[in-house]
């Protein structure tokens, strides 16, 4: 092998050593993250919805009215934008909700949310003074929805669906605080 070949082998080791070293000190990659990636997903008949959302836990922190504050635009989870897809339009509250995907932000309130349906979609759910990056300019729907106050706490944030007394309902927990959004299809 020549001398030239062998000092290029020579500099990309020692460049993917610092890489590598640099992704495990630096980045943190192999650390279990802090509000992990979910996908919640409902199938019925025809009907297909999704929702992709990061679960950030409690741990021991005031969550509504503290670290998310009330009447301000929350990215809904953690980290990347959370999404909701359907595949056929749906009602919510007698305003349809055309088939595709949304982005999910909502406004908690004490006693309700303001839940809204973005047709923009986002790479991050907030930018770099971690203001939400949704812009209103693009809410497709938006339904007011009131808090039910629960007994129990829920460690993680948990975007659900419920079908469970024949109606269909889309439902966001955490802490003491529960929401249930109505969906009706066809």
């Amino acid at each position: 092998m020549n001398t030239l070949l062998k000092r290029i082998l020579i500099v990309l080791s020692i460049i993917a050593l610092g890489l590598f070293l640099y992704s495990v000190f630096v980045e943190n990659i192999f650390s279990p993250r802090l509000s992990p990636k979910d996908t919640v997903k409902f199938e019925m008949n025809d009907l297909k919805l999704k929702v992709f959302y990061n679960r950030p836990y409690k741990r021991d922190r005031k969550i509504f009215g503290g670290l998310v504050p009330y009447d301000q635009v929350w990215r809904t989870g953690a980290n990347e934008a959370t999404t909701f897809e359907t595949n056929q339009d749906l009602q919510i509250l007698g305003m349809r909700l055309p088939a595709g995907k949304y982005t999910l932000w909502t406004v908690p309130k004490e006693e309700t949310w303001t839940i809204l349906f973005n047709s923009k979609q986002y790479e991050w759910g907030v930018d770099s003074e971690m203001r939400p990056m949704w812009d209103p300019n693009y809410d497709v729907l938006t339904v007011e929805i009131p808090v039910e106050h629960m007994d129990h706490v829920v460690e993680q944030f948990t975007i659900g669906f419920d079908n469970s007394t024949g109606k269909l309902y889309l439902t966001m927990a955490w802490d003491q605080t529960k929401i249930s959004i109505p969906l009706k299809h066809k």
